[in-house]
């Protein structure tokens, strides 16, 4: 038999070979990131990544950071969208635009961002709507089971994060009870962030009549890639006419008063609407379900009915974003609605890892007297998020933003106040991967009431606060502040 053995010479002959060939993929790595022409800090990060922790760089990039097959995956998207686009972008522009100029009171200088957001994608103005604020598990899920049991025609559900659970078995238990009725029933659910959903349940709610498909399938090798591109939209049209839209996903422990093991109370925001916004809720949906399914939905009046538009009720506008659009449509609308601000900005957000213009806006509008003030998380379902968040704090600080972190749980509301006439409620964080990597919804709402009463409950939430200086926080250990600046490096890709 013979015996291999390692002598000295050789295990410097194989360290030198494995060193030649990490830094030969290290320098193809590096040139690919260049060439993607993308966010300039993302790929300076990426790249110092690779060359500071060689292997452990080249791992994170394949894991995360790469944009491989990017337009190949959503070009047959891309295409479809267009086509619907063409097909409305008439009708959207002309009754968008006589929306705007005849609420150019009730706008203000917002003005400017409703024009904006219609130009961007064809985003239109919508009069007419009933909003009602839902705050938290408690009262988002009792107000959508109980608009599902009035179902009539069909009923669209797509959302992130759906968990096998109480909540689950009491949806599963409505939806199998309006398909008996005759109710269509579509779903369409993340497959990386569901993972956790059994396929008994799935299999079940199929049996009943029930169509459901993940948004995009993950598999093995190509996960990895996949995990990038995650819709985290969640969305719930109800025979055209009634809308879900928010934060909260679908399990047990978004409410807190069921008795499930959890570590923290969950804070959330959740918006139900009533009026043609809904129309455009259902048409990304429509196009999601295309894109999940690859059947196509006419849209006609069953989709699409009709509402008397007296232009007297709340004035909303849904904007989507995802990595199928030329440009990141959320990013731009938080950069605007804080550059416009004039004497209140109020930010709620659990993640909170911004790009440059970002924090160069808040910046500006703070040193230029605005009220800022960002409420973020005291403890997050994600201590690597929540340290990366915690270098960015210092530099606010400094230009008199005002950062309070919540302290009862975890703040996982995605919302912005703006002034007295500008709020705005979605899936959307604060930060990279909502930006560049997933698919996200939110609702513009330009409205003076219904702003002030999510003013209200933001002061409510910054009573269960603690609000943090900028001498307290930079005495915080130096070790502390050492990790949190290492894991800042992964920021743009987090």
């Amino acid at each position: 038999m013979h015996t291999i053995s390692l002598t000295p010479a050789s295990i410097n002959t194989f360290s030198e070979v494995f060193f030649l060939i990490i830094l030969i993929l290290s320098i193809l790595v590096s040139i690919t990131i260049l060439l993607d022409n993308r966010d300039p800090v993302r790929a300076s990060s990426l790249i110092l990544l690779i060359f500071v922790i060689p292997v452990i760089g080249l791992i994170i990039y394949f894991f995360l950071g790469r944009n491989y097959r990017r337009k190949k995956m959503f070009e047959a998207k891309k295409d479809s969208d267009r086509i619907y686009i063409q097909k409305l972008k008439k009708q959207i522009k002309n009754n968008s635009e006589e929306l705007i100029n005849e609420n150019r009171e009730i706008l203000g200088n917002k003005f400017l961002m409703a024009k904006m957001l219609l130009n961007d994608n064809y985003f239109g103005l919508t009069g007419n709507n009933e909003l009602k604020l839902l705050i938290n598990g408690e009262e988002k899920f009792p107000a959508l089971f109980s608009a599902l049991e009035k179902a009539k025609d069909y009923i669209h559900i797509e959302y992130f994060i759906i968990e096998n659970g109480i909540i689950f078995d009491q949806l599963k238990a409505i939806l199998i009870k309006k398909r008996i009725e005759g109710v269509s029933i579509r779903i369409i659910y993340d497959d990386f962030g569901s993972r956790h959903l059994k396929n008994k349940s799935i299999n079940e709610l199929k049996k009943a009549g029930i169509e459901i498909y993940p948004f995009y399938k993950t598999y093995f090798p190509y996960m990895a890639n996949r995990i990038n591109y995650r819709n985290h939209r969640k969305i719930v049209v109800i025979d055209g006419k009634t809308g879900f839209i928010g934060g909260l996903n679908l399990g047990d422990k978004y409410t807190n008063n069921l008795s499930t093991k959890k570590s923290f109370y969950w804070r959330d925001t959740h918006l139900k609407i009533e009026g043609p916004a809904v129309l455009y809720l259902q048409y990304i949906f429509l196009l999601d379900w295309q894109f999940s399914s690859g059947q196509t939905l006419f849209f006609d009046s069953t989709f699409f009915p009709e509402f008397k538009n007296n232009h007297t009720k709340k004035l909303v506008q849904i904007i989507s974003s995802g990595p199928d659009l030329l440009r990141e449509t959320v990013m731009t609308a938080y950069f605007k609605a804080i550059v416009d601000a004039e004497k209140e900005c109020f930010i709620t957000t659990p993640y909170f890892i911004p790009s440059q213009g970002i924090i160069t806006a808040i910046k500006q509008a703070a040193l230029s007297g605005v009220d800022v003030r960002l409420l973020v998380p005291g403890e997050s379902d994600s201590w690597l998020l929540n340290s990366a968040s915690n270098t960015y704090y210092s530099d606010l600080l400094a230009s008199g933003v005002k950062i309070f972190r919540y302290k009862k749980g975890f703040v996982h509301a995605k919302t912005m106040i703006i002034d007295n006439n500008l709020s705005i409620i979605g899936t959307a964080n604060m930060d990279y991967r909502s930006f560049d990597y997933n698919f996200e919804v939110n609702a513009i709402v330009y409205d003076r009431d219904f702003n002030h009463e999510i003013k209200q409950q933001f002061l409510k939430d910054l009573e269960k606060s603690e609000q943090i200086t900028l001498e307290e926080w930079e005495s915080r250990p130096l070790r502390v502040r050492l990790q949190e600046s290492i894991v800042r490096l992964l920021s743009p890709i987090l």
